[in-house]
């Protein structure tokens, strides 16, 4: 069967004729297994990791460490499950391109286009805006550093990297950024190297106790557990594990197994480094953004041109990352307004490609400069969205395409993830919007936070 089914792999891209625009232009599938691990890193190893040392203030050390061991060793499995599903429907000559596909064959018509899709969109919507704000908040410090008293607002930094996203929104399809993915993949190496170096340089002349304790009364510790989860599942989270799959060539066969041990090779040297020497260098003290914690009242602890390059390095890859995570949404538009019997580069396709895509990216860029807060905003989506997307769904795909038996080993521990991880979103959502209602009081549209 496997001799037969083969050539049907094949086959299913090469008839582009029966693709719709956005598959066609979009999802090109022309990729090796290299470029998939470059647009695996892009889109997990990215500029929130810095913020995993603020996560480590809710769960204390061996919390912290088993949270972050935990995170690796579930979303590695769950992305190969998600592969070995993607793999099995190619065979046998459905190669399915998109989350929403895959819903719809396994879970049944209407899943896609009410569940899966509008959570991937959020969620990668979110990602876009989360990083323009990100961006905007980095070179705002860059700013600051040179011009202490100065008078430029948060949200003309954000305005300023939006039009820097315009301009990368045009670039046609997501094979097309792989060469931008592997500058991608040895920039987020660079700022996690600076962080861990500025760490642990701060934490070794610091005469000041460290403080490992975690804050406030009980109700406040039970939360903050529940939101240092969602913030490492977040940080864990891609959400387009089916769209990256689908810009490899065929037979895709393995591919995605050797995409994900690149990735999380760079998981594995960035996450911990950078989680564990912040935390480390300054206890529960360490702040939403580890490179905040390098600045104290507009006095930064180590030479200006070495946050400066650390910052420089974050925005350069924030650009990358949000272009990877605008995809999802090129695609939709493309698929809404394009021609698939046109060329991709007619006046027909080119025109309505460049207007739907600017204006994404001045929706993104408006949201992220009136809600600076978007960070609280961002947890939630998180619980809503990469949990369910990375976390859950794989495990329950797995088990409804090969049906293990229920004595296999495999079938419980697809169950349990899944009820743990149902579970946690649940809680983790109420943490966020607790966390919202908390924050609530100094939110102003435009603040310049």
């Amino acid at each position: 069967m496997g001799a037969v089914a083969a050539p049907k792999e094949e086959e299913a891209t090469a008839d582009e004729n029966n693709l719709d625009a956005g598959a066609r232009f979009v999802l090109k599938s022309k990729g090796s297994w290299v470029h998939c691990g470059y647009h695996l890193t892009t889109s997990i190893v990215a500029p929130p990791l810095l913020s995993l040392p603020y996560a480590l203030t809710f769960l204390g050390w061996s919390g912290g460490v088993c949270c972050l061991i935990i995170g690796a060793f579930v979303t590695f499995y769950s992305y190969n499950l998600l592969s070995l599903v993607l793999e099995h429907h190619a065979l046998l000559g459905r190669r399915q391109l998109r989350f929403r596909d895959m819903a719809n064959q396994i879970l049944g018509p209407g899943w896609g286009k009410y569940f899966v899709g509008p959570i991937q969109f959020m969620v990668c919507y979110g990602a876009v805006v989360a990083c323009t704000l990100l961006g905007g908040q980095c070179m705002k410090t860059i700013y600051l550093l040179s011009e202490t008293n100065g008078s430029m607002k948060l949200y003309e930094f954000v305005i300023i990297f939006g039009g820097l996203m315009l301009i990368l929104a045009q670039i046609p399809s997501f094979h097309s950024l792989r060469h931008i993915n592997l500058v991608s993949l040895v920039l987020c190496l660079a700022y996690s190297a600076c962080a861990t170096a500025a760490s642990i340089h701060i934490g070794n002349s610091s005469n000041e106790p460290k403080d490992y304790s975690i804050k406030g009364d009980t109700q406040d510790k039970v939360f903050g557990v529940f939101n240092a989860i969602a913030i490492i599942a977040t940080t864990y989270g891609n959400g387009i594990i089916p769209e990256i799959q689908a810009t490899i060539a065929a037979p895709v066969k393995g591919k995605m197994f050797k995409g994900l041990c690149v990735c999380y090779t760079v998981i594995a040297v960035t996450f911990f480094s950078v989680a564990i020497s912040g935390y480390w260098a300054f206890g529960n003290q360490a702040q939403g953004l580890i490179l905040s914690n390098f600045v104290s009242h507009g006095n930064p602890f180590l030479p200006k041109w070495f946050i400066l390059m650390t910052n420089i390095f974050t925005i350069l890859q924030l650009s990358a990352v949000a272009g990877v995570y605008l995809q999802p949404t090129n695609e939709v538009l493309e698929r809404t307004f394009a021609d698939p019997k046109s060329k991709e580069f007619s006046a027909r396709n080119v025109i309505p490609r460049v207007v739907s895509r600017s204006l994404s990216v001045i929706i993104a860029t408006t949201i992220a400069a009136m809600l600076p807060f978007f960070g609280d905003i961002n947890a939630l989506i998180g619980a809503f969205g990469f949990m369910p997307l990375d976390f859950i769904l794989p495990v329950v795909f797995y088990n409804l395409t090969f049906k293990p038996s229920k004595r296999s080993l495999v079938f419980w521990v697809n169950i349990t993830i899944a009820s743990v991880f149902s579970v946690l979103a649940v809680i983790a959502a109420i943490a966020a919007v607790r966390q919202i209602s908390l924050d609530g009081k100094t939110y102003r549209l435009f603040a310049n936070v």
